[in-house]
């Protein structure tokens, strides 16, 4: 299981965003390692330190197209002065190495192949004459198909000083080394990084299953026509990105009409592919808000110890909220206002956080900041509301985006800030300092 019993505190009083986060917070549990092939661990968090078995590289090699040369056979090489060295043959990346550079040889050597015994620098074939001196050499690329053991002779044009162009062993990262730390999100440097090191499997936390769905007799796909009185479902749609955007694996299940056994059984199917779930819509106090209707009374005795609270919040826009447990596995389930852009705050505030939990990351929250607030005249706030609103960022600067109607869906696509009036305050003048919380 994946989460604790939230705190039953009563749904009567005004609860605050702080009071409200923690109680999500509290009750949900990161979820159980697993261990997983390297390409499905990618988005998930490492839950232990990941040590070098090998160095990189794990051997000297060449980090040129060249010739493997003593440094001492080179001294003093110019375009008129050249050193004339014999080739004792060639060097490619994944053979392994038989041959040794003497006094006066060099051995034809490709990018990443192991420098041979004996050698001390590469220098890069444009400093050469690429074989065309003496002896039967036909250059650089026609030589690396001579059969093994193959000689000619090549001019070097210009002096090189030890270990010159040869990368290290254990230049990269040496044996015994960390090369990830727990807690690490796998993106694809990692990723590689583990390939490297010869990790076929990492134990991680898995990316939480998310499913999103709306309600909504009036909700009408994208792309359908509408009837007079409908709209189109944007939330399922955003809130499905955003679980996305914070590390999820989202399913969008879609729009719910305004019927409570519907939407009951909707969210029974549901749960057997759910570490989490979250509606938006029918949370209210109208007659056809059916989130409430249907999952209130969801843990009644057939669940003892899941069901869902719904409270209100002193925040806008968001005030309506709805948080618990339901099924028998206890899923958690939060319920967000249907308004879009009430939706879409209450996710930022409160989903992805609870994401970011179940994946096992100590930093849930999105980044914030103190910023200089640029408007043409003062913002005002509800007394007693913790009201969000929507802003542009930019060089310590934040300007506010669109009105504070909670259905402006186009300002909210040109915002990539959250601009923070608090609960004591019923007004920001230009120029006042603001909290910003950044959403990109």
């Amino acid at each position: 299981m994946s989460t604790a019993a939230p705190h039953s505190t009563g749904q009567d009083r005004l609860w605050s965003v702080d009071e409200h986060l923690e109680d999500v917070l509290t009750a949900i549990r990161p979820l159980e390692p697993i261990e997983l092939h390297l390409l499905d661990a990618q988005g998930c968090v490492l839950v232990e330190d990941v040590t070098v078995p090998v160095s990189l590289p794990p051997f000297d090699n060449s980090s040129m197209d060249g010739y493997a040369v003593r440094v001492a056979d080179v001294a003093g090489a110019s375009e008129e002065f050249p050193a004339a060295l014999e080739v004792v043959g060639d060097v490619a990346a994944g053979q392994a190495g038989r041959l040794h550079v003497g006094p006066g040889q060099a051995a034809r050597i490709m990018t990443g192949a192991p420098l041979p015994p004996g050698a001390e620098a590469v220098v890069p074939v444009e400093w050469t004459d690429g074989g065309l001196g003496e002896g039967p050499v036909d250059g650089m690329r026609a030589r690396s198909l001579a059969p093994e053991g193959a000689t000619g002779h090549v001019r070097v044009h210009r002096p090189a000083e030890a270990r010159a162009h040869v990368r290290a062993q254990g230049s990269d990262v040496r044996a015994g080394d960390r090369a990830l730390e727990a807690g690490t999100v796998l993106g694809p440097p990692q990723i590689a990084l583990l390939a490297a090191i010869g990790r076929g499997t990492v134990r991680v936390r898995p990316r939480p299953r998310v499913v999103v769905l709306s309600t909504g007799s009036e909700l009408v796909q994208p792309g359908e026509e509408l009837a007079d009185g409908q709209i189109y479902d944007s939330n399922s749609f955003a809130l499905t990105a955003a679980a996305r955007d914070a590390g999820a694996i989202a399913y969008r299940v879609g729009a719910v009409a305004d019927d409570a056994d519907t939407l009951r059984s909707t969210v029974d199917d549901q749960l057997v592919r759910a570490d989490l779930m979250v509606t938006t819509g029918g949370v209210s106090v109208g007659a056809y808000d059916v989130v409430k209707e249907a999952l209130a009374h969801a843990g009644d005795e057939d669940e003892p110890g899941s069901g869902v609270e719904f409270r209100k919040l002193a925040m806008q826009p968001g005030k309506p909220q709805g948080f618990g447990t339901i099924g028998p596995d206890h899923i958690p389930l939060l319920a967000l206002p249907g308004n879009p852009v009430s939706s879409y705050v209450s996710f930022e505030l409160f989903v992805r956080p609870a994401i970011r939990t179940l994946m096992g990351l100590t930093d849930v929250h999105r980044p914030t900041t103190r910023a200089t607030l640029g408007a043409d005249r003062a913002l005002t706030s509800p007394r007693g509301r913790r009201q969000f609103l929507r802003g542009s960022y930019a060089d310590g600067t934040v300007r506010p985006v669109g009105g504070a109607g909670s259905h402006l869906v186009a300002a909210l696509a040109h915002a990539d800030a959250l601009i923070v009036v608090p609960e004591d305050a019923e007004s920001v003048e230009p120029g006042d300092e603001v909290e910003v919380v950044l959403l990109g």
